[in-house]
């Protein structure tokens, strides 16, 4: 079944290490971790200490998804902060597969994401090397906007993709997703859809539970 990863990005800070526990007694098992550097998108979060810190009193998968230039440069001290998975920009790398290659030097799983302007062909010489692609349904960098209704057709192909080629990647797809369109998110191909304001705003075991539903009817 496809599960839920809640974009810490949308969370209170004053609160965080409350609500990620409220998160795990809520039985999510993955957090989505945006790490954006003012340079390949216009906004700044956090880095290596934000992740290193929560590491230490949260279990969940930090699924980390760095919005940054040439992130090959700061592989291994993401890995060393506690990522589990780390999500790289295809716009972002000079060189894709060295990327890859840097990564494969570490335990931690790889993915690919793409921008809505970016066709998934570009991915074609790599989805045998990845465990994951993520498909952003918004344009990256700030939280809040609404879903680009054509992504979801990239969804749609990768899915034929990889039941075509026996390939075992996961679809990933992160923006403007709420309990109104999660479901089509779901039924499109989506294994792993990251939310943030609709996870965040306001009771977060209500939010969670409402979604979770969602995804079981959409399975």
């Amino acid at each position: 079944m496809s599960e839920l990863a809640p974009s810490i990005l949308s969370a209170d800070f004053m609160r965080l290490g409350e609500q990620l526990h409220t998160l795990e007694e809520s039985g999510l098992k993955v957090l989505h971790v945006d790490v954006m550097d003012g340079v390949f998108v216009p906004s700044i979060s956090f880095g290596m200490p934000v992740i290193k810190s929560i590491r230490t009193g949260c279990q969940m998968m930090f699924d980390v998804h760095l919005m940054i230039k040439e992130p090959a440069r700061y592989i291994k001290e993401f890995v060393e902060a506690g990522a589990d998975s780390i999500t790289v920009h295809v716009e972002a790398c000079s060189d894709i597969g060295e990327t890859i290659t840097v990564m494969k030097q570490y335990p931690v799983k790889r993915a690919l994401s793409v921008n809505p302007g970016t066709d998934v062909n570009v991915l074609m010489p790599y989805l045998d090397q990845i465990d994951m692609v993520l498909v952003m349904g918004v344009e990256p960098g700030f939280g809040g906007q609404k879903l680009i209704p054509e992504t979801l057709e990239k969804v749609k192909k990768l899915d034929q993709i990889r039941r075509e080629n026996g390939y075992d990647y996961l679809i990933e797809f992160d923006g403007g997703v709420t309990r109104d369109n999660l479901c089509e998110i779901i039924q499109n191909g989506t294994d792993l859809a990251v939310a943030g304001t609709a996870v965040f705003r306001g009771n977060i075991r209500e939010n969670v539970w409402d979604l979770q539903e969602v995804i079981a009817g959409a399975s």
